[in-house]
């Protein structure tokens, strides 16, 4: 089953800070390095200049939650109720409407000046969130009317859009991009335990019953159980039988969550694999919780 490990749950938020702002310094130089900004991005249908108006949108929209976190109180932010008019829906659906209106965020003359604004607004929130407690709740109106989650995981969803998404815009302009294993490590320790569950398709799980064990090579261990239409994510969890057991390597399993990689790719260069008592349930994780 594997040694039950332990985790400091401040000192890790704090490494995701650094992380977080070391992968935006990247990201700003380079933006400021791409000379045409519409050229097509890993995203189908986005420009490289799309993806980074997302991004800047990200921040946005995290760095406006942060005043309301630190109070408790509302701000005059963003107003998420009229953003988000007629577009309620699955956890999906709401996601979609709110990337197709980021695009337009930042546009026209506004895109030359997209690095510095990418600076300004990922700035502004480790700035902001500085000293807050990882469990402080983030108002994240954008998965639901009401919903929170903790700042140890908006951090590293922040980390997590800027790593995937400066990929993105680094294969649309052919420049190198990194991702080391130790951030993927922080994502998937940090925002997937918060993130999986939101994200089950209901519909698919309805009559479901599967318990994931997700070992990450030097990283996390997720216990993922799926059960009637509802998702538990246990942090390094307790020795329990599971059904299938997936080990992978960290950036791997990143990147082909959120797509950018086959999984077909990730298995033939060893960097993924199935076990346990029924493995071929390994590819039923990724059907029933999928990224936006």
């Amino acid at each position: 089953m594997g040694a039950v490990t332990a985790f400091d749950p401040v000192a890790e938020h704090e490494r995701t800070r650094v992380a977080l702002e070391a992968a935006i310094g990247r990201l700003v130089a380079l933006t400021d390095g791409i000379g045409d900004l519409e050229v097509p991005s890993g995203v189908p249908v986005w420009s490289v200049g799309d993806v980074g108006a997302h991004l800047a949108a990200v921040y946005l929209a995290y760095g406006a939650a942060i005043p309301d976190a630190r109070s408790g109180e509302a701000t005059e932010g963003i107003d998420w109720d009229a953003v988000l008019a007629g577009r309620d829906g699955t956890f999906g659906e709401r996601i979609a409407a709110v990337n197709a209106l980021s695009v337009g965020l930042v546009a026209g003359a506004e895109r030359k000046r997209l690095g510095a604004i990418l600076a300004g607004r990922g700035a502004a929130f480790l700035r902001d969130s500085a000293g807050l407690a990882p469990d402080t709740p983030v108002p994240s109106p954008w998965y639901g009317p009401g919903r929170t989650v903790p700042l140890a995981a908006a951090t590293g969803l922040m980390l997590s859009e800027t790593l995937v998404h400066g990929l993105d815009m680094a294969r649309g302009a052919r420049r190198p991009w990194a991702l080391t294993s130790e951030e993927a490590s922080l994502v998937i320790g940090q925002a997937m335990v918060t993130m999986m569950p939101l994200a089950l398709d209901a519909e698919k799980a309805r009559g479901v019953r599967i318990a994931f064990d997700l070992a990450l090579k030097s990283g996390p261990r997720l216990a993922v159980v799926v059960e009637d239409g509802a998702a538990t994510v246990t942090r390094d969890p307790a020795p329990r039988p599971y059904d299938c057991r997936i080990t992978a390597a960290p950036a791997a399993f990143l990147l082909v969550s959120f797509g950018r990689m086959p999984l077909w790719k990730a298995i033939a260069l060893g960097r993924m694999r199935a076990g346990g008592r029924r493995p071929w349930l390994a590819t039923r994780l990724s059907e029933l919780i999928t990224a936006p």
